[in-house]
């Protein structure tokens, strides 16, 4: 069986059925792991793990409602808000990071949406310094229209999150102050510009099993495939309305990832939020199953993480080596 699977040519598709990914997640999971990883070494190395760091350098105070959220203004979580970092605060974080390891470092703004103002004209700022320090560059800061992407590509971005969360179907039971269609318009204004598309979403909002499907194929069949696809994992808040969700299992984290892996075999899949609870084992499964990017470092935004430290004698464990920087650009963006 294993031999048979792992001469099958995966090729790259955005015309996924619905009911394809339905079946393909729905597989006996120890069969689903296998093709994973058999997708995953026909195109990506597969001892290659990217190492990446998330820094809030705006927290607290958004006006949206997402239900998950610790960081919106209208929920008491405990959370400190404070404006935008100094540059220097940032540099130095950034410079941890690339010391410590990583090679992609994301700068998250608590806003719904990038207004053209002196914050998002410091924000380019960082973008550019960040940029320059040989590391690629990704923001997650709201909403963005073309103009704004543009200038962000200008600065230097090499990557920009927006993730889609959840399905169309289920989106207004978690977020009321957005659309479902703003979160894809301000993928399409990233594309647009030539900024790679980081996006994915979170289990354990309450979702069923198909909305995490429906979420999948809308991924897998946008006209290019994000180049990230976080999968995230609730963390539940006290203060949020998902404060008593239970957590979800590590077997429907790697169904998740699994089927991200063979529907988007090009895709950097991340495991994100979650992972702090995750044993090395629980982990090592994830891998199998087609991870190749982590987030590092003590926190994520506001959440915990498990530092580099964890991770670098979880990696030489496991006999993964970490992923360079700009591997699939011919040079850093400009």
């Amino acid at each position: 069986m294993l031999q048979a699977m792992s001469n099958t040519n995966y090729s790259i598709r955005t015309d996924w059925e619905i009911e394809e990914i339905r079946g393909i997640y729905n597989k006996p999971l120890l069969e689903l792991i296998v093709e994973a990883a058999n997708v995953h070494r026909q195109h990506q190395t597969g001892s290659e793990v990217q190492v990446c760091t998330l820094l809030s350098v705006k927290t607290g105070g958004c006006p949206e409602d997402c239900a998950y959220c610790p960081q919106a203004a209208r929920y008491q979580t405990g959370v400190k808000a404070h404006g935008l970092l100094k540059d220097e605060e940032v540099l130095e974080a950034a410079t941890r990071a690339k010391n410590a390891g990583s090679t992609r470092f994301c700068m998250g703004a608590a806003w719904r949406e990038v207004r053209d103002n002196r914050d998002f004209d410091r924000v380019l700022g960082m973008v550019t310094q960040v940029n320059d320090m040989g590391l690629e560059v990704c923001c997650t800061l709201g909403m963005v229209n073309e103009y704004q992407a543009e200038r962000l590509k200008q600065a230097g971005l090499y990557a920009y999150n927006h993730n889609l969360d959840t399905s169309g179907d289920h989106y207004s039971n978690i977020i009321t102050t957005r659309k479902y269609e703003d979160r894809l318009n301000t993928i399409d204004h990233v594309r647009k510009a030539g900024i790679s598309v980081c996006s994915g979403g979170i289990i354990g909002l309450g979702e069923t099993t198909e909305d995490r499907i429906e979420m999948l194929h809308v991924l897998a069949t946008m006209p290019e495939h994000p180049e990230s696809v976080p999968v995230n994992a609730l963390v539940p808040v006290a203060g949020t309305p998902l404060e008593n969700q239970p957590r979800v299992s590590v077997w429907d984290m790697i169904r998740m990832i699994a089927t991200a892996r063979i529907t988007m075999p090009k895709a950097m899949v991340r495991l994100s939020a979650g992972r702090n609870t995750m044993s090395v084992t629980e982990q090592a499964l994830c891998f199998l199953a087609g991870v190749n990017s982590i987030f590092s470092g003590e926190k994520l935004l506001t959440t915990p993480n498990p530092d580099f430290n964890e991770d670098l004698a979880m990696f030489e464990l496991l006999g993964l080596e970490p992923r360079k920087a700009f591997k699939n650009a011919l040079e850093p963006a400009n």
